[in-house]
């Protein structure tokens, strides 16, 4: 079942019709959603550039990313409302999506994360623990497929009332599945890397509400067809 709320309409009824009142509604949302989702995911990653860059701090980096998760599917939530039925009410939409999804999203979004902080832990003690250094080309592929599947179950999560078992199977299987879609994601994911490599962790997290319209478009064929297989229609009034 969809739990987005999305009703078809005309999005000229409230913002009008004119190209500088749509505009003006764009740079709105954007805003609006940028902000919300920097308030309620991104403070806490303002901690990780304080840390020093050591795999003993991995569990530390993964406690301050637990309501990113929350965050961004509250956002990707608020921008399927964009794309479907714009109207000029982006904060109603956002909370709304993160009293919807927080429960649901934090229980696959934390094992995830102490999957990753696992892996970054293993990778940084492969020299201590005389292990030969391909090893650590074969944790940086797991790490970047859970991050490519969780990028999935953001998606499915924020946008369809799905059990987390069947969150995590179609999120596995859409990897596969739509293979352009996973290619888009992880050029969003190098795009993160390559900005917080660049400038730096304060830039990405200005940009987190841009980066959920970014992967909410990319997720697009994934979120139809999931829609369309495994969920019924939603009566909303």
């Amino acid at each position: 079942m969809t739990h987005d709320g999305v009703r078809r309409g005309a999005p000229d009824d409230e913002i009008g019709a004119g190209p500088l009142s749509r505009g003006a509604a764009v740079v709105w949302w954007v805003l609006v959603v940028s902000a919300l989702t920097v308030l309620t995911g991104g403070l806490p990653l303002a901690v990780v550039p304080l840390l020093a860059v050591d795999a003993s701090n991995a569990p530390l980096v993964a406690l301050a990313f637990v309501p990113l998760g929350p965050a961004l599917a509250a956002a990707v939530f608020t921008w399927r409302r964009f794309v479907a039925d714009r109207d000029l009410s982006p904060g109603r939409h956002f909370w709304r999506g993160y009293r919807l999804n927080v429960l649901d999203v934090l229980r696959w979004w934390v094992p995830t994360l102490a999957a990753l902080a696992v892996i970054s832990i293993g990778a940084g003690n492969l020299d201590s623990a005389g292990v030969p250094a391909g090893y650590g080309v074969v944790l940086l592929v797991v790490a970047v497929a859970v991050a490519l599947w969780a990028v999935n179950a953001l998606v499915l999560s924020a946008t369809l009332s799905l059990r987390t078992r069947d969150v995590a199977r179609l999120a596995a299987y859409y990897l596969a599945a739509r293979p352009l879609v996973t290619l888009g994601a992880l050029s969003l994911l190098v795009l993160c890397a390559g900005v917080v490599w660049l400038w730096s962790d304060w830039v990405l997290v200005g940009l987190l509400g841009l980066l959920a319209l970014a992967l909410t478009r990319n997720a697009g064929p994934v979120l139809t067809d999931a829609a369309a297989r495994f969920t019924r229609p939603a009566d909303h009034a």
